[in-house]
């Protein structure tokens, strides 16, 4: 006996992960390029309890806003990318990017005299 064949669907794509950025906190996210943004906010309202519309997703480092209605694949989001999360504020502005790099860390602990352990 054969195995029943699946029928292909726009979702049958190379797995991809993206980083998604706040403050201090990275949520590593899997994707297939297809997935539209509105699906990856989805997600991440799963993840942080905030409404999709109070979201916005910004590509690093060229802080392009990514668009709901595209794909990963269209916006030219690639594997490992890291993007930025705002959300909105209670002046329905929305906040600025705001993303603690882990080399800021050990480049503060070295002027701070950190090598005299």
């Amino acid at each position: 006996m054969s195995q029943p064949s699946r029928p292909k669907s726009p979702d049958d794509q190379t797995v991809m992960y993206i980083r998604v950025k706040r403050n201090k906190t990275t949520y590593f996210l899997q994707c297939v390029p297809s997935e539209s943004i509105l699906q990856v906010k989805e997600k991440l309202e799963e993840l942080i309890d905030q409404p999709v519309n109070d979201q916005r997703l910004i590509l690093m480092p060229n802080r392009e806003v990514l668009d709901d209605s595209k794909s990963l694949a269209d916006q030219k989001v690639e594997n490992d990318a890291i993007i930025a999360l705002t959300l909105r504020k209670d002046d329905n502005e929305f906040e600025e990017v705001n993303i603690i790099r882990p080399n800021d860390f050990y480049q503060s602990r070295e002027t701070d005299g950190g090598s005299n352990w």
